[in-house]
Parts: C-alpha cells; sequence; structure tokens
C-alpha cells in the first residue's frame, strides 16, 4: 500500500479553514442586506453586469472537479484526458446564444423548470425536475468529498470534519446572501484561482522540465501518451455532451441568464467559457508530471493537491489549499442558491403555495438551502466511490436533456412526445451502458439515442408551439 505524506500542519489548515469561512460568511451577510424579496434574493434583482457576470461564470464552472478531477483524467486517460476535461469549456460558451434567447422568451422567468413546464406540460416537467434534482444531489455531493479529501490529503484533518465544515459555511452564507452573495464572492474567487493556478503551473516547470515528464511516462505509463487510447478518445466526445448537458439543463446557468442585465448575459458566457477553457489543461498538467516528480499517489483524485505540496512544500499546501478552497465556494454556494431557487419556485410555489408572498417564498429558499445542505452532508458522510464515480453516474440524465432544451429554445415543432420519450429512452439506455461498458461512454451514447427520438418526434410533429406561452408573467 502507498503511504499518504501529511504536507501542513493540521493546526495551520484549522487556521486557514477559520480565516476563509469567517470572510465569506461576513460577506455573505454583508450582500444579504440588500434582498428584500425573492427576485432579489434568487435573481439579484436581474441587474448583474458584466464584470461580475463574467466572473461569476467562470468561478461558478471552476468546480472542485476542475482542480481535482481534471488531474485524476490526466493521470488515467493521459493527454487525450486532459484535453477532454477542457472541453466541458464548450457548455459555456455555446450557452452563452441560448441565454439571449432564454432572456428574449421568457422576460418573467425565474428557473429551467419554468421553461420546461410551460414549453411541454406537467410530464415533461416532473421528469426534468427529479433528472436535475438528482444531477444536483451528485454536483453537490462531489464538490462537498473533495473538501474533505483536500484536507485529509494536504493536513491531515479527518474527511469527515473538513467535508463538514467546508459545506456548512456555503450553507451559512449562501442562505443569507442568496445569488448577490453568491456572485459577489464568485468574483474575488475568480481572481485567487487563476491566479494560483498560472503560480503553480509555473512551480511545477521549475522543478521538471516537459521532456523530463515525457520520458517518465514513455517509460513507466506508454499508455498515457498513446493518441488512439480508446477510453481517453471516448472520454472526449463523452466529457464534451456531458458538460453540454450539464449547462444547457441545469438552473445555475438559468438563474444566471434570468439575473444578469439585458445584453450582458450572451458576453458574459462567452467570456467565462474562454477564461475557464486553459484552466482543466493546466491542472491536468500538473498530474503528468507526479510520476517524475516521484510523488506516491494514494488515491487519483488526490493528484493535484499532492503534486503541488510536494513542488513547493508548505507553501504549496497553503496555495492548493486557497485555490481549491475558493473553487470549492464558488461552486457549492452556486449550485445550493440555484437548486433551492428551483425547489421554492417549481414544487413550493407553482404546486403546493401558489399564493405565497415574496417574503414567504425569500425565506422558504433558505430553509431548502438548508435542508440541501443537511441531505448532502449525509450522502458524504460515508466516502463513496471516487470523484469520477460520483459525478458521472448523472451523465445519461443531463446528456438525455440537451436535445429537448435546444429544440424547444428555437423549433417550433418540438413536442411533448419527443421530449419525455428523449428524457426517458436516453437516459434509460445511458444508464445501462454506463454499468455495462463505462462511464466514459454513458453521456455519448444517452445523448446520441435522445437525438434520434427528439429529431424524429419534430419531423411527425403536425403542431407549431406559440411562443407567447413563455412570456408568462411571474
Amino acid at each position: 500500500m502507498v503511504e499518504s505524506k501529511v504536507f501542513l500542519d493540521p493546526t495551520l489548515g484549522w487556521i486557514l479553514l477559520a480565516a476563509f469561512s469567517a470572510l465569506w460568511i461576513g460577506l455573505g451577510i454583508y450582500w444579504g442586506k440588500r434582498n428584500k424579496s425573492f427576485e432579489d434574493h434568487a435573481l439579484a434583482g436581474r441587474n448583474v453586469g458584466l464584470a461580475l457576470g463574467t466572473a461569476t461564470a467562470a468561478a461558478t464552472w471552476i468546480t472542485s472537479n476542475t482542480t481535482m478531477l481534471a488531474p485524476q483524467f490526466a493521470l488515467q486517460l493521459g493527454v487525450w484526458g486532459m484535453l477532454a476535461y477542457s472541453t466541458a469549456a464548450f457548455g459555456l460558451i455555446l450557452f452563452a446564444p441560448m441565454a439571449k434567447r432564454i432572456r428574449q422568451l421568457m422576460p418573467h422567468g425565474y428557473t429551467s423548470g419554468d421553461f420546461f413546464r410551460l414549453r411541454y406540460g406537467r410530464v415533461a416537467w416532473a421528469i426534468f425536475l427529479v433528472f436535475t434534482l438528482f444531477y444536483s444531489l451528485t454536483w453537490l455531493v462531489s464538490m462537498a468529498m473533495a473538501g474533505g479529501i483536500l484536507l485529509e490529503a494536504l493536513a491531515g484533518i479527518d474527511y469527515a470534519w473538513g467535508m463538514s465544515v467546508i459545506l456548512a459555511v456555503c450553507v451559512i452564507y449562501t442562505m443569507r446572501g442568496g445569488l448577490a452573495a453568491v456572485i459577489g464572492t464568485d468574483f474575488i474567487q475568480s481572481l485567487v484561482i487563476i491566479v494560483g493556478i498560472c503560480v503553480t503551473g509555473f512551480a511545477v516547470l521549475q522543478n521538471v522540465s516537459v521532456s523530463e515528464i515525457h520520458a517518465n511516462l514513455t517509460a513507466t505509463k506508454p499508455a498515457l501518451l498513446d493518441v488512439l487510447f480508446p477510453a481517453a478518445v471516448m472520454a472526449i466526445f463523452n466529457n464534451l455532451l456531458f458538460g453540454l448537458g450539464e449547462v444547457f439543463h441545469n438552473n445555475v446557468w438559468w438563474s444566471r441568464a434570468f439575473a444578469f442585465r439585458d445584453g450582458v448575459a450572451s458576453k458574459a458566457f462567452l467570456m467565462g467559457g474562454l477564461v475557464w477553457l486553459p484552466i482543466p489543461v493546466a491542472a491536468g498538467f500538473i498530474a503528468l508530471a507526479s510520476g517524475a516528480l516521484g510523488v506516491a499517489v494514494p488515491s487519483a483524485d488526490m493528484v493535484g493537491p499532492l503534486v503541488v505540496a510536494e513542488v513547493l512544500g508548505s507553501a504549496g499546501a497553503i496555495a492548493i489549499f486557497i485555490v481549491v478552497f475558493c473553487s470549492l465556494a464558488s461552486s457549492i454556494d452556486s449550485l445550493l442558491a440555484a437548486t433551492s431557487d428551483l425547489v421554492t419556485e417549481d414544487i413550493w410555489r407553482r404546486l403546493l403555495h401558489p399564493s405565497s408572498s415574496a417574503e414567504s417564498l425569500k425565506r422558504t429558499a433558505q430553509f431548502v438551502t438548508l435542508g440541501l445542505g443537511v441531505l448532502t452532508w449525509l450522502v458524504c458522510l460515508p466516502r463513496i466511490g471516487t470523484l469520477a464515480t460520483v459525478l458521472f453516474f448523472a451523465g445519461p440524465l443531463v446528456g438525455s436533456m440537451i436535445w429537448p432544451i435546444v429544440t424547444g429554445l428555437y423549433w417550433r415543432s418540438a413536442n411533448t412526445v419527443g421530449a419525455v420519450g428523449a428524457m426517458l429512452l436516453g437516459a434509460g439506455i445511458g444508464l445501462y451502458c454506463y454499468f455495462s461498458i463505462g462511464w466514459y461512454v454513458a453521456t455519448l451514447i444517452a445523448t446520441a439515442v435522445s437525438m434520434v427520438w427528439t429529431l424524429g418526434a419534430c419531423g411527425f410533429a403536425k403542431g407549431r408551439f406559440d411562443w407567447t406561452v413563455l412570456k408568462e408573467a411571474a
């Protein structure tokens, strides 16, 4: 068995954790003072500008999975695995024109669930809610797991304690500040993350050259340099489609489309995607250097923090702690806020209490955020699998929703039969392939099945959708 090495004194780890926790909670309380209604809490008054919009798009997509799972991809699938993870940038880039379309069609919308309810009816809406809420939970679980893994790998802090503290901090300031606090902290976090990734990448190159890394991989793991490595080639397409599905359906991104000022959404998502694109490449390169540096890697999803800590010692451990903590917070808070808004708007308001006041909806969203945090904590306590296995289990679900969303936004012939069949068949066959073949093909197959069914249903459709239906008043 490979023994892990602790690079950071546990006391220092707790001090850093306490300092950043106090900072984010303080900012959440400050920004939360401005929230007077559910719209303020959920959509920051629909008045977010370009700078904050770009920062929140990039920071939210720079998840713990980017800084920890991208290195895992590189370690397990080689150069193609590293590039495969970077294809997720196209989710943000291609969502840019869609965000503009969403604002035009749904000027009073709140959630992605509003779109499915108005566009395809209650059956498709119900299926969508099940799929997206399940995905949201897996994303939350993967990020909370990453927080526990980080503290355990760097400072020897018990996984359960580290995961619990980071999750609790994000729940507290998201409850208090809503989307305004999320976007404000994202701006700070995005700057920290980008600077941190650049510094650590240059630090690795100061300790080992590209030729040394190549020579080590050729001698010890030649498959990682194979351009025809089958699993890695499939992972490129699988991750591309997974990234598209993640962005296209999730309320994290739809809520921002509704929150940005007119004319800002498309620019913010495009710029956010371009900012994000090179980050997983840099993070993956760090993992490929682990062999040449002689770093012992007890678990593939620990390789990023361990390599940086090995190169920079305590300073590196502190740097990677700060970077990953910021990436964790910037994504956990976004997902908590967007998912609580989805539950509050689509389930509490639309199904259970349609006459709720704006103030009561705000309180409900806060309590839902707390409930999501507790549920995530309970699921994460027994550490389950690696980050990749946890996250990509939801791949077939998100892949099956790509075509119903795209055609529903642009084609009047898109219909309920197509949307329902695409989601059920795509997800079902994709999950079967997940277990029978592997995670690296599940999303690809689910998306292909969904595409065939959706296009077929559009081809046979006789009716044409009235776009004004989507302009329903809030």
